[in-house]
């Protein structure tokens, strides 16, 4: 008698534990644990995803690579932390130099990606993050490392520095540009900088943008090839890193909006920009395409219009001197 009351006492008790287990799912289904669990991963190259508040998941075997212009996002990231800007303001102002506007000239022969400025041209911290993001200006990504840092080198180190403090293990900065070949990351790294750049406001603002009118460039247009789609986001591409793809958008979740935040690396085969982003373009949409498909989500064409679902509105704080205020 009494061994049967002790194993009904345990199947009473796991009956129990079980119950729990299942109410606590079920509470973190309700509250939109949206994972992005079976991505359909690109054969070459690697990706990153994360569908609202889930857990990132990535492809398999990422290791280090050429990121080309996506090192311009932690740029951005820098200079906003160390220079905030909120609603419509517009930051320093800087005047362009004779050897900075002269060396547009010497980065455009190297094949570089560049802004035209012009001497005594004057420009403001959002107008060159417009530069920095938009038209993806190498010698703009050059002008905001000295303003913050006072030199490149130092740019460069606090580039690491914060890397680090961000958990991307996988990351080496050795440029503030991404068009030295050495500046490496994974995508599974990228998503964690790219999520910490958008807690900021206006950097959500600007790489929404299709483009921007600059005061000696004139009207410059986002590579993003998915722009007019509503993907908004920050490309990146050469020889080496192939095509890159940072990027969020807007997907309906149960009749919640939730953003959808990844990164595609190595897409395409070639040297042509536009076929290597509109490769990069592909794979992000195939990757949103199997996730809505694997959780019964559905999609919506409506990042860069109406902005990003809440969650990005409050900024972690940087090491050392360096607060973020978005």
């Amino acid at each position: 008698m009494r061994r049967r009351r002790a194993l009904l006492g345990a199947l009473l008790a796991l009956l129990l534990a079980y119950t729990a287990l299942a109410a606590v799912r079920s509470a973190l289904n309700d509250h939109g644990r949206t994972d992005a669990s079976a991505p359909a991963w690109p054969r070459q190259g690697q990706a990153a995803l994360v569908l609202g508040n889930g857990a990132p998941a990535m492809s398999p075997d990422e290791q280090p690579v050429a990121i080309a212009s996506l090192a311009k996002v932690m740029t951005a990231y820098l200079t906003l932390a160390r220079h905030p800007l909120s609603g419509g303001q517009a930051g320093f102002t800087i005047t362009v130099t004779a050897a900075e506007a002269q060396a547009v000239a010497r980065d455009r022969a190297e094949g570089q990606s560049v802004v035209a400025v012009a001497p005594g041209e004057q420009l403001t911290e959002r107008q060159l993050l417009e530069g920095l993001l938009i038209p993806s200006g190498n010698n703009i990504a050059e002008l905001l490392a000295t303003v913050v840092a006072g030199s490149e080198t130092g740019f460069v180190a606090e580039m690491n520095v914060q890397a680090h403090a961000l958990g991307m293990d996988h990351t080496t900065y050795t440029d503030p540009s991404g068009f030295d070949p050495s500046t490496v990351s994974t995508a599974a790294d990228q998503l964690r900088v790219f999520q910490a750049a958008m807690r900021f406001s206006v950097f959500r603002q600007i790489v929404s943008m299709g483009s921007v009118t600059l005061p000696v460039a004139g009207t410059v247009t986002n590579f993003d090839p998915l722009i007019t789609e509503g993907y908004a986001g920050k490309t990146g591409s050469d020889a080496t890193a192939g095509g890159c793809l940072a990027f969020f958008t807007d997907v309906a979740v149960g009749g919640r909006r939730e953003t959808a935040v990844g990164v595609v690396l190595g897409q395409g085969q070639s040297s042509d920009t536009q076929a290597l982003l509109a490769a990069a373009g592909q794979t992000a949409e195939q990757l949103i395409g199997s996730t809505a498909a694997e959780s019964g989500t559905r999609t919506s064409a409506a990042a860069g219009r109406r902005g990003v679902a809440d969650g990005y509105g409050r900024h972690p704080l940087l090491p050392g001197r360096l607060s973020a205020q978005p």
